[in-house]
């Protein structure tokens, strides 16, 4: 860790925060904000795939990644000058693991940015099939049409430094996903679509997809960190992580089960898309989730140019700052017009780099820096069988998403 910190200077990305750190409140906002994203919209889709014996899947989902969060947070307790995932996994393994923990990592927020022009897309496309518009005299119209309009709105937010001032904008992301749920509620209860689906209590043959996609649910360990690193109070950084799985949870749950019993079977990996159009309610919830990706896009984009700015020394030019964000964000949508295949794309996050992150590598980390493998305690029995589930539904779910993207190609 030493020869890794003294290459950057004390004041490095000063800027990134306020003098005095962001406040509990403003944090709690980004962190909510950074873990109820798009997956809101797969839950139902999720419950659908693993019958309703998936609702305990999500809250053991939920729980695990918590706890798997307070064990890299007392990894970053073991050093002060720890700042990022990356540098937990450095002071675990050294310059190697340093790399495997920022590969998992930023290509897993890379991909997520790609979902959120992914979902734009979609839903643009449901509001307004007919539309297209001409850059630099061709002609583009549909899906690709709304995601290039889309990444040209996200991309002023990427350029914002300051996760005091994102908060701002994660506050409204919070309230898109509750005026979501209320909206899909309004849909089945008042707007003739009613809650009359039962569904199976259990389908073993959608059980890895649907655990995939609740581990994406969870996905936040990426930017914990850089969340721990921006508070005023760091002591509070626990709680925090409390109040935001357990709003998170309450969330992803309310939206399971409304979906799932206006739907049943039948619901799409976005539930949007199954919304009747014509209907006030079905708008609003399809243009609260056009709004949701613009407040977190910026929020998984600012680790992976933060990392680019720190390695090539580039953080104290706002120019080249500007110029390596843009550049992120255009990339993002030329995956996203390659593969355009949402749902499948997400479990593919959910089993290979949302499990990877959020719930094996906090374990071995934290297994090598505190040296409690040491010891035969509770602790270590919780952790071991953290890590024998991650591994399964790593290998299960990533096969079986490899396997529905390649036949939808």
């Amino acid at each position: 860790m030493e020869a890794h910190n003294e290459e950057k200077p004390e004041n490095q990305h000063s800027d990134l925060q306020p003098c005095g750190g962001t406040t509990f409140l403003r944090t709690c906002f980004n962190g909510v904000n950074a873990m109820s994203g798009v997956g809101i919209l797969s839950v139902p889709y999720a419950l659908s795939e693993g019958g309703w014996f998936g609702l305990v899947l999500l809250l053991v989902m939920a729980v695990v990644c918590w706890y798997t969060g307070l064990l890299l947070r007392r990894c970053m307790n073991a050093n002060s000058l720890i700042k990022t995932y990356a540098d937990v996994g450095e002071l675990a393994f050294g310059y190697k693991g340093k790399l495997i923990v920022a590969f998992f990592l930023y290509l897993e927020l890379y991909l997520v940015a790609i979902e959120f022009l992914i979902l734009e897309g979609d839903n643009l496309n449901k509001l307004f099939p007919n539309m297209s518009f001409k850059v630099a005299k061709l002609k583009v119209e549909g899906k690709q049409g709304f995601i290039l309009l889309a990444a040209a709105l996200f991309l002023p937010t990427t350029w914002l430094r300051s996760l005091g001032l994102l908060a701002y904008i994660s506050a409204g992301g919070v309230l898109a996903s509750i005026i979501l749920v209320v909206c899909v509620f309004w849909v089945g209860a008042v707007d003739g679509v009613g809650f009359h689906e039962r569904g199976q209590f259990f389908k073993w043959s959608g059980m890895p997809t649907a655990i995939s996609l609740y581990a994406f649910c969870y996905c936040g360990h990426a930017v914990f960190p850089t969340l721990c690193t921006s508070m005023k109070d760091k002591r509070q950084f626990s709680k925090v992580l409390a109040i935001c799985f357990v709003v998170c949870t309450v969330n992803y749950g309310s939206m399971a089960i409304l979906g799932f019993l206006m739907y049943g079977d039948g619901v799409k990996s976005q539930v949007t898309l199954n919304l009747p159009v014509k209907k006030l309610s079905s708008k609003i919830a399809i243009y609260t989730t056009l709004v949701n990706p613009f407040t977190k896009y910026s929020i998984m984009i600012t680790p992976i140019a933060t990392a680019i700015e720190d390695h090539f020394q580039f953080y104290k030019s706002k120019s080249m700052c500007v110029l390596i964000r843009t550049v992120l964000v255009i990339s993002t949508v030329v995956v996203a017009l390659a593969v355009p295949l949402f749902g499948y794309l997400m479990s593919l996050i959910g089993a290979f780099l949302s499990v990877t992150a959020s719930m094996l590598l906090p374990c071995i980390c934290y297994l090598k820096i505190s040296k409690t493998h040491r010891s035969k305690g509770i602790e270590l029995l919780v952790i071991i069988s953290i890590l024998v589930l991650g591994s399964l539904v790593a290998v299960l779910g990533t096969y079986m998403s490899l396997r529905q993207i390649i036949s939808h190609l």
